[in-house]
């Protein structure tokens, strides 16, 4: 029996299943993952490091050169729901899988038709004014591509994305519910993820059920913690998964 057979047979056999999910969920949507070899952590593209222009004191010092590499290097608004995230939406619409927690802030795993996504990093979807706090949408910040800062409507306050920005800390009721549900799962399904970014890493470490799965081309440095390990590009592996369950 093969790896992804077993974990077939443990999906079979479990309601209770949480995937946890990093930026190689959304590389099949062409989406880079930004630590990967062609990266932005890895590729310079800039004089000024990726980390320094993701940054909340660059966003409020430079907000032009913010947003101009923000809508060049992170906003992908063609992309599409790929098998992964519409495997995982048929899960849970089956009763299996109880939430997503992702890293990934480009809500496909929403377009896809998921309910119950914890998105630790914050979403492009989401847009707020920093003066008078009205929310705005991507379709509204895209008018301002190519065009200066996006400026609220309303008041004409800057309109800052929903994102976490470095410096920012993640936002206590997500996390909480992501522990929460991590903690009550039978099935953990770890995927598209160097397990090297925390606190979000961290969280696999409140597992207590009985199946933990890692599904990653690359190792990681907590691949020793798991029960098996399936070195495949997620939209295989779903798509098998979704051939056996659904029929």
């Amino acid at each position: 029996m093969s790896r992804i057979d077993e974990l077939i047979e443990i999906i079979k056999q479990s309601n209770n299943i949480v995937f946890f999910g990093g930026a190689g969920v959304s590389t099949e949507s062409n989406i880079p993952d930004f630590r990967g070899a062609t990266g932005l952590y890895t590729k310079k593209e800039t004089t000024i490091p990726t980390e320094e222009i993701l940054s909340s004191h660059f966003f409020f010092n430079d907000p032009q050169a913010f947003y101009d590499f923000y809508f060049a290097k992170m906003v992908y608004p063609t992309a599409v729901p790929n098998a992964c995230h519409l495997a995982l939406a048929k899960l849970e619409s089956m009763g299996k899988l109880k939430a997503i927690v992702t890293q990934n802030i480009d809500g496909l795993h929403q377009k896809a038709g998921s309910k119950n996504v914890l998105e630790l990093h914050g979403s492009i979807q989401r847009n707020t004014c920093l003066k008078c706090g009205a929310h705005y949408d991507l379709d509204y910040m895209l008018t301002f591509k190519g065009k200066g800062v996006p400026k609220c409507a309303k008041c004409g306050g800057i309109v800052k994305p929903d994102v976490v920005l470095y410096e920012e800390a993640l936002d206590d009721a997500t996390v909480m519910a992501a522990i929460r549900v991590i903690a009550k799962a039978d099935v953990l399904i770890v995927g598209g993820t160097s397990l090297v970014v925390y606190p979000a890493a961290s969280f696999v470490e409140f597992f207590k059920g009985k199946h933990l799965i890692l599904i990653n081309e690359k190792p990681t440095p907590m691949d020793e913690n798991f029960e098996f390990i399936i070195k495949e590009k997620l939209g295989v592996v779903f798509t098998r998964i979704m051939e056996e369950i659904t029929n």
